[in-house]
């Protein structure tokens, strides 16, 4: 049997799921093929499971396809009715030991601690008990979620076991990132409480071990869009370059979109454009309810991958007015930066978490939830921000997200791989540190 001679495994919420970290492994799989790696699989969920916890999802028909050499495996359950849960987490584990066992050097990476650190922990541990001895470098990403939802809810419930299985499940691997500075500091935040009430140690081993990685974005994507395509996805939307405020991103009270709908209806601006919030979630229904008729309001339920940046580059603004909930705080911020390479008109924003990484002094900053401060910065950059200024913020905010382009990131996050150019007759080394 010929096996691959480099394999990169990530185990995430991918595609179809509407999500910027099903973005990020769609990107760090595809830098993968131009490393080196002649195998790269994501690991994920059916897709009945993916609708069954209520995730918004992409549709299917318009998915577009990973390169050669990308598999997306979605491994059926283990067990029956009898088994309430765990069943999928069983099938993802299972089929990351059959992978173990090939003598194929593998880096495996997890994108959300709960639950797809602990499919790698469980499997590596299974693989070695077995006596594969699989040569697996393990990398944990802490995204936002992890840290404002999962870790968030156990200390402020008073679930300290459940974070301390968290943190032991993180630390366990080789490495451990997180998403942000912000998130960074976060972790280590949270560590530090859980180790005040239940003696332990993490917040020390986060600060020494946690580095950050951001997230990568594929950059040809966006950058040096055929201008007449441009025109051609806003025709088909009846859209026409500057004639829109964009709002593109997951439809939720934390995204600021309750925020923004409040200020269109006081700017100056609406009588010269029109609101297009793009995008799906829970407030979805309850947005489109409050639009009702007004004909200045377009809602775009069903924006794919393909049309995103047409749809930025031709905004007269983009607008994410994040805000911090209990249940989520934006820890980066991943569809400002591809704004930011998209071009177009300014981005408007908030210091919410870490957007101020993502955008440095590239963006107009509101105060979260400051309506009245939103409808003046729309008004500003729409009808009274000189074009040099709009110029000006346009070139800094694509040299700043260059930053992002996930060849570079890629680089930063697998800095323990000695590269060599791919050849089939040459076996290529794998090396970790």
């Amino acid at each position: 049997m010929n096996h691959p001679r480099r394999r990169l495994v990530i185990v995430v919420r991918a595609d179809p799921v509407i999500c910027g970290h099903s973005g990020e492994a769609r990107n760090l799989a595809e830098a993968a093929l131009t490393r080196g790696f002649d195998d790269v699989r994501l690991l994920t969920w059916p897709v009945p499971a993916l609708r069954a916890a209520g995730l918004p999802l992409k549709p299917l028909d318009r998915l577009l396809p990973y390169s050669p050499g990308i598999t997306v495996e979605r491994p059926e359950p283990v067990g029956d009715y009898r088994v309430p849960d765990g069943r999928f987490q069983a099938g993802l584990t299972g089929r990351l030991v059959e992978l173990l066992a090939e003598p194929v050097p593998t880096i495996c990476l997890s994108m959300y601690l709960a639950p797809h650190t602990s499919v790698v922990v469980e499997a590596v541990a299974a693989a070695r008990a077995a006596g594969f001895a699989p040569e697996v470098h393990t990398v944990a990403k802490a995204v936002g979620s992890d840290v404002t939802n999962v870790i968030a809810s156990c200390l402020r419930d008073g679930r300290f076991g459940a974070a301390t299985v968290l943190f032991t499940t993180f630390l366990a691997n080789d490495e451990v990132v997180a998403v942000s500075e912000y998130t960074r500091q976060e972790i280590i935040g949270a560590a530090e409480q859980v180790d005040a009430h239940c003696g332990t140690a993490f917040a020390e081993e986060c600060r020494r071990r946690v580095t950050v990685s951001y997230p990568p974005i594929d950059s040809a994507a966006f950058l040096d869009l055929d201008p007449a395509e441009v025109d051609a996805v806003l025709a088909r939307r009846g859209l026409t370059r500057d004639g829109y405020v964009l709002f593109l991103s997951r439809v939720t009270r934390a995204k600021g979109i309750y925020d923004l709908l409040d200020a269109f209806a006081q700017t100056r601006c609406r009588s010269a454009v029109k609101l297009v919030v793009a995008g799906t979630g829970p407030a979805l229904d309850d947005v489109r309810a409050l639009a009702g008729p007004d004909e200045r309001i377009m809602l775009l339920s069903d924006v794919d991958d393909a049309e995103k940046a047409a749809l930025m580059r031709g905004c007269a603004a983009y607008a994410l007015p994040t805000r911090p909930e209990p249940d989520f705080v934006e820890t980066f911020g991943i569809a400002l930066a591809e704004k930011m390479l998209s071009g177009g008109g300014p981005i408007v924003t908030t210091v919410t978490g870490g957007t101020a990484e993502a955008v440095g002094d590239t963006a107009v900053i509101v105060d979260p939830g400051d309506v009245a401060g939103l409808a003046a910065a729309l008004d500003r950059v729409v009808l009274d921000m000189p074009a040099a200024e709009r110029q000006a913020l346009e070139l800094r905010a694509r040299t700043r997200a260059m930053d992002f382009d996930r060849a570079a990131v890629f680089d930063g996050l697998f800095p323990q791989v000695a590269y060599r150019p791919a050849d089939p007759h040459d076996a290529a080394e794998l090396r970790f540190g």
